[in-house]
């Protein structure tokens, strides 16, 4: 039996209205779960970054410098007297105490010298004494009227001459008995004694062309001499640098080849800033017990601010450049990115000091900072070490 055309045609258009409306359905739905998925891997996700929490540190501030060691007290040992050096006392290095006598010139001379200044002192004395008694008599004669005023002034004249005549004797005695004891040349400070540069047998001269003899430095304490700049000792260092007490306030470490840190003080600034460097000259003390440390030896040298602050210090990583501007990254109390610019001081043991634009509970980024971008989402975690 044969369907008829009008069944047939009714039947093929249900069949193909139940199919556009089942594939309608099916593409609505595939077209729904594409949106899900675009909304899904459009929301951002939290970039993890590690953070520093931002303390201040009582810490001191340090500023490094080079210099050279220098005695306190130095003699360049000259001869005061000619003659022949008979004897030597001390041998290349000893340690020597003021008045230690090093080196004998031939004295003969100078004791001949002695004794006869003595003779002619005790001749001066009886003369003057015989003067004195013949200017008392002729005092007398002259009340009475028996002798001339002119016998009673040549009387006091030879008083006036012999008692002149004891007092060059005594001033010369005192030039020969100084001359007797430059001929025993003694140590003028405590110190080690270099090398003898002159030895037995040798004859030496004064003045200009005498030669030196040996050089002696003191060794109990010793100087570090190094320039500051104009920066540095503005900024901390002159508020303290008006008496002696306050210089000693004003802390210095030094350092010569390995070994450990020896710890010392300013002793003194100079009057001046030199002009063509910028800088001012200071000195610093430090003891030297032992005798380690010898004139001329280079040192390292770290001068610290009077006193202990207050400071924010940061690693040098957790900072970033924008032409000539220094930022950090630091997050925000909804766990965004912000741009935060900063100012920075000094070097301090690897970290800058930050003197402006971050405080106290501050979150700084310091890790991961190329991928980071303001406003963006992040999970801070704690830096490690």
């Amino acid at each position: 039996m044969k369907t008829p055309n009008k069944f047939k045609f009714l039947f093929s258009t249900a069949a193909l209205l139940i199919s556009i409306g089942v594939g309608g359905y099916v593409i609505v739905s595939i077209n729904s779960a594409d949106a899900e998925t675009v909304q899904t891997s459009a929301k951002p996700q939290a970039l993890p970054v590690s953070v520093v929490n931002i303390q201040k540190e009582n810490i001191r501030l340090w500023n490094h410098f080079s210099g050279r060691l220098k005695a306190i007290e130095e003699v360049d040992l000259q001869p005061q007297v000619r003659g022949t050096i008979v004897d030597i006392q001390f041998e290349d290095g000893q340690l020597v105490n003021k008045g230690d006598v090093l080196f004998v010139i031939d004295p003969r001379t100078y004791e001949s010298a002695v004794r006869k200044s003595k003779a002619e002192l005790n001749t001066a004395r009886l003369n003057v004494a015989l003067a004195k008694k013949e200017k008392v008599r002729a005092e007398q004669l002259l009340a009475r009227g028996n002798i001339s005023k002119r016998i009673f002034d040549e009387r006091v004249n030879t008083f006036t001459v012999t008692s002149s005549d004891v007092r060059h004797a005594i001033a010369t005695l005192e030039q020969d008995e100084i001359s007797l004891d430059y001929a025993y040349v003694k140590s003028p400070i405590d110190g080690r004694a270099s090398r003898i540069e002159i030895t037995r047998g040798n004859y030496v001269s004064v003045g200009a062309s005498a030669p030196v003899l040996t050089t002696i430095v003191s060794t109990d304490g010793i100087y570090a001499d190094f320039e500051i700049d104009e920066h540095t000792y503005l900024s901390n260092q002159y508020q303290k640098a008006q008496s002696k007490s306050e210089l000693m306030q004003i802390p210095v470490q030094l350092e010569v080849g390995d070994t450990s840190s020896i710890n010392g003080f300013i002793h003194s600034f100079d009057n001046r800033i030199d002009p063509q460097s910028g800088t001012i000259r200071a000195r610093a003390f430090f003891e030297n017990k032992k005798g380690m440390l010898l004139p001329g030896m280079f040192a390292k040298l770290s001068l610290g601010t009077p006193d202990i602050q207050e400071l924010i210090l940061l690693s040098p990583k957790a900072i970033s450049t924008d032409q000539n501007r220094k930022f950090v990254y630091t997050v925000s109390s909804e766990n965004t990115v912000e741009y935060r610019q900063i100012t920075l001081g000094a070097f301090q043991d690897g970290r800058r000091v930050v003197t402006s634009g971050l405080k106290a509970g501050d979150s700084v980024i310091v890790e991961g900072i190329m991928k980071l971008r303001p406003g963006m989402s992040v999970s801070p975690r704690a830096a490690q070490g």
